[in-house]
Parts: C-alpha cells; structure tokens; sequence
C-alpha cells in the first residue's frame, strides 16, 4: 500500500462568501492510495470556519501516520478509519480524506460501486441544491440566472439585509429555497425571520444560531415557523444526540465528521432519534462529492454542489445535473483523475 499526497489549488467560479469568510481559491488536500495497479482517491477541504485544519496540516498529520497507514491491513474501510483514529482523531479533515480513499480503493478492488456494495439502490435519491453565497442581490440573481432551472437554491445569510434578500430572489425563480445563516442569526432574530421567510417558499433554516448557543435553540426548536437543521452544533457522532430535542435535522459535513464510516453511523443514530439528515459540502472537487453521492439513499436531503461552484475540477466521478445526481459507470466512489491531476 502507498499513500500519495497533492495539494489541490481549485479556483471558485464566483468568490463565495458566508457570514464567516470569502473564498477565491479553495485549498483541498487529495489523498490516494495505490494497491498494485488499483488507485482510490479522498480529498480533504479546508475551511475559514476550521483555520487549523489547512491543507498542510492535513498533511503534515497523514506524513506522520504514514508508516501505520501503508502498513495496515484491513478488507473493509472501516477497519483501517478505525485503526488511524488515535493518530488522526484530532484531525477529521485529515480522516475524512483517508477514508474517501479508502472506500473507493474497496470497490475499485471489489469491482462495484461502493453504494451497491453497502447494499443500497439508487432511487428516490433526494436532489441538491445550488448554493447561493452572500453578495449584493444583482449579483445572487446573476448566479441564479447562470444555473438557470435548479429545483432547489441554498441562499447563504447573515447580513442586515437578509429579508430583502429573499424577497428580491423570489421574484426571480419559483425554485425551493433553504437559507443558511452560519451562526449569524440571534434566537430573537430567528423567530422573527422563519414567519416571513416561510410564505416566500423556504423549506428550512440552517444553523441559525452560534453552535454553543443550545438554550436559544431549544427556544427556537418550540416556536420557530420552520424547521432548524443543525450544521456547526452536529460536528461528529457524538453530538447526534445532543441535538434532538433542539433541532429538527442535522447536516453532516464528511470532512468535519472524519468521513463516510462515522457518516453512516450518524445518519443511523439520527434516523432512530427521530431526527432528518442531510449531507452538504465543502467547497470540494468531484473526488470529494462523488463521495458523498454514494450517501443519497439514506438522506432525506443533500448539499453536493461543491464541484460546480469551483471553476476547474481534478476528476470526474457523480455529477449534477441541475441538481440530480448522475453516476458514472465506475466502481468505487466513481472517480477518475483528469490527466494534468493523475
């Protein structure tokens, strides 16, 4: 077994702004293992809202785990994820990337992709939508009029305007929306915003509130007009139930999870909470959301926009056709590097 390490520099279609940053280029970390001639790829994305896991960390920590990693020997990925945690635990970015590899190394070395072999099917598959991030509102009807008939747009909130925001995109697509606040909103600022928001066709709100904040949320999970979906406060397995009773949903983000092993366990842990799941992205290439597309059949909804947000890709794997998911004809995860990448 080899472990290779590449840096990808992916430059954003748009600079993409949250109410915890602006992104031009994206800074990922692609891990591959090789098995003979057999490659399964993984890809680490870096974060404003996670300064300390950069891209070089995430290497530095998989450079000291090589000697354990390239040794190891294991017939399923979540033997070798739960080999590496007491030397990666500290960095799921880290994790998350191995395991992405390792899980497309598995089917590729099975010969099927990785959702059939976790016995799945690929129907009724929830859609993704297309993330909208923070600007002056021209230039969010510009983006939707460049994605033109997306069923679904995520609309990224956290300024004074957040409103006439809404308002002014509504007029210009009948699509569903979610907003996404990012921790920017207070409790008092949520319950007033979710009567408005509602009428004007937005089907949840997520992480309205500082991840911290759980006694606003538990006020907001009684009174708020929509449903509240957990992203900052549901980071790994072990914060699934801290969030019933405070949320209605969670988010669950592969790269801060440690990747699709803990994953899958969240989503079941969630289901028997009575709690909806959804997947979302990172801002990662089609390495990363081919990985999360192997996840569909068990979501109720999914944020896998991540490879058209950025201007050039690495690889082709799961791709989005305004919003549906069409999955290649390759084992694994799906993924194949462009040549510039392989």
């Amino acid at each position: 077994m080899q472990l290779l390490l590449q840096d990808l520099h992916l430059p954003m279609r748009h600079p993409f702004r949250i109410s915890q940053g602006t992104t031009v280029v994206q800074h990922n970390l692609l891990v591959t293992l090789r098995d003979g001639g057999v490659e399964g790829y993984g890809e680490g994305a870096s974060s404003h809202a996670y300064a300390a896991f950069t891209a070089d960390g995430m290497r530095a920590d998989l450079e000291a785990a090589r000697t354990v990693i390239e040794g190891a020997r294991w017939e399923e990925p979540s033997e070798l994820w739960e080999a590496l945690l007491p030397r990666l635990g500290h960095n799921r970015f880290a994790l998350c990337a191995l395991d992405e590899a390792a899980h497309d190394l598995w089917g590729k070395r099975r010969g099927a992709p990785v959702w059939r072999l976790w016995g799945l099917e690929l129907r009724d598959l929830p859609v993704s939508n297309y993330t909208l991030g923070i600007d002056e509102v021209d230039i969010m009807v510009a983006r939707i009029r460049e994605f033109p008939g997306w069923p679904i747009y995520k609309i990224k909130l956290g300024t004074p305007d957040d409103l006439a925001i809404v308002r002014e995109l509504r007029r210009h697509t009948d699509a569903v929306f979610r907003v996404d606040a990012n921790t920017a909103w207070t409790a008092g600022q949520t319950l007033a915003l979710a009567p408005e928001l509602k009428p004007l066709g937005v089907e949840l709100i997520e992480q309205p509130l500082k991840a911290d904040d759980w006694e606003g949320m538990r006020r907001v999970f009684r009174e708020c007009a929509l449903p509240v979906f957990a992203d900052e406060s549901c980071l790994t397995e072990e914060d699934v139930p801290r969030c019933a009773g405070y949320f209605h949903g969670i988010n669950i983000k592969l790269t801060k999870a440690g990747g699709l092993t803990p994953a899958r366990r969240m989503i079941a842990r969630a289901r028997a909470l009575g709690l909806r799941t959804m997947v979302g992205c990172m801002n990662e290439s089609s390495v990363g959301i081919s990985a999360i597309a192997q996840l569909l059949p068990l979501l109720d909804f999914v944020d896998m926009d991540g490879a058209v947000l950025i201007a050039r890709d690495v690889a082709t794997g799961v791709r989005l056709e305004r919003g549906r998911a069409v999955f290649p004809d390759e084992n694994g995860n799906g993924v194949k590097l462009l040549p510039n990448h392989a």
